[in-house]
Parts: structure tokens; C-alpha cells; sequence
């Protein structure tokens, strides 16, 4: 399916020509997402979108039913976009504390990025809705995941007690980044990281494989 054939915007603007309907709704969610970071989720409009993307109102309903639809299509990319980047961080080395640093680096290069999608899951004005809030969770529930399976395979612990600490570790990761961030810290992104390392490589370094926690 293709879209309709160009006509002319009523604003002046001439309308985009044909495009294969995957390009379309790509170049759709580029548009939409530079509006949304830029304005927010409630200031943004459908009418605004059409009009930079150069398509009738019409053309964007036809890829997207709704406003809340749009937003949770580029969400979900983005929480995809965070999600790989701590998988490959856990997959960069064997080196158990170098993981844990590697994890720890990735926090605060993504809240650091001026990256419009990684903004959307750090800086969403939306979280009060229960799709949104989901996409959002499961940064965290899926970040922990990956590092709960690094957790049991070299601490031998259970499945439960691997999940805990590995959720630990993403909400050290990401609490700390986002105050190192937003309270304009003099301290430097290294020694931030350095710090944060440091602090969860002694939590996690005391569970040596095959030896239970003790309480």
C-alpha cells in the first residue's frame, strides 16, 4: 500500500510524494519524534506532525490511529534502544567487574546523550499512563533480567535472589545518573562512574559463586 499521490498543503507547503508505506511511517516517527522531545506529549499535535512531515492528516491517521499511538510506537524503540545497549555492555567482557562498570558507564552516557529517543524514556511527561508506565518498567525489569542471568550463572543463586540484586543494580545505575545529572554535579562523569563501580562491584563482589548469602 502506498500513500495518496501529492497534493498541495493548504498552508503552501508542498505535501511529500509517494513513499513505500514502512518508509512512510518511518519518516513519520522521525517527525514526531523531534515534536514530542521538543514540546512534550500534551503540547505536541497530530495537525503539527502532518504538517512537517508534508502529509495530510489523513495520510498520518492512516499509520497511526491516535496521538497516544504514536508516542508509545517511538517509546517502545527507545526502551529497545536502552535495553541493547545493557546487553551488549554485559556481552563486551568476561570480567565480572569490568561488567559491573560497563553497565554503570552506559547509565550515565544515556542520560548524558543529547538523544532525542533516550530522552523519551528518561524525561517522559507521560508516565502517569499505564502503556507508557509499562514501555518505561520495562527498561528495568528487562535491564535486570540480562544482568540476573550473569548473576546466577557466576554467584550460583536462585533465579528470585539474582532478580533482587540485578534490579538493585539498575536502580543504583539509574537513580544515580539521572541526580548526577540534573543537579548539574561538579563531580566529572568519570568519577561518578568510578564511584558508582566501585560502590556496586564491593555489594556484588560478596556473593562468590556457590556460596550462599549469608543474613
Amino acid at each position: 500500500m502506498t500513500d495518496a499521490p501529492t497534493v498541495p498543503s493548504q498552508l503552501g507547503r508542498p505535501r511529500s510524494g509517494r513513499l513505500p508505506r514502512s518508509a512512510r511511517k518511518a519518516q513519520l516517527l522521525e517527525v514526531a519524534l523531534t515534536v514530542f522531545v521538543e514540546q512534550g506529549y500534551h503540547a505536541a499535535s497530530m495537525d503539527e506532525i502532518a504538517e512537517r512531515a508534508g502529509v495530510s492528516k489523513p495520510v498520518l491517521y492512516q499509520h497511526f490511529p491516535g496521538k497516544l499511538d504514536l508516542y508509545l510506537a517511538l517509546i517502545n524503540t527507545a526502551c529497545d534502544t536502552v535495553i541493547e545497549g545493557v546487553r551488549t555492555a554485559l556481552a563486551s567482557t568476561q570480567d565480572n567487574r569490568r561488567r559491573v562498570r560497563a553497565t554503570m558507564e552506559l547509565w550515565f552516557d544515556y542520560v548524558a546523550r543529547d538523544d532525542a529517543p533516550v530522552r523519551l524514556v528518561f524525561e517522559s511527561d507521560l508516565t502517569s499512563d499505564p502503556e507508557v508506565r509499562d514501555q518505561l518498567d520495562r527498561v528495568t525489569t528487562e535491564s535486570a533480567t540480562a544482568i540476573a542471568e550473569v548473576i546466577r550463572e557466576d554467584a550460583g543463586m536462585s533465579d528470585e535472589a539474582s532478580h533482587l540484586l540485578a534490579v538493585a543494580l539498575v536502580s543504583m545505575g539509574q537513580v544515580s545518573a539521572r541526580h548526577w545529572l540534573d543537579s548539574a554535579s561538579t563531580v566529572s562523569r568519570e568519577d561518578a562512574v568510578r564511584m558508582l563501580a566501585t560502590l556496586a562491584w564491593r555489594g556484588i563482589g560478596g556473593f562468590p559463586k556457590d556460596e550462599p548469602p549469608t543474613v
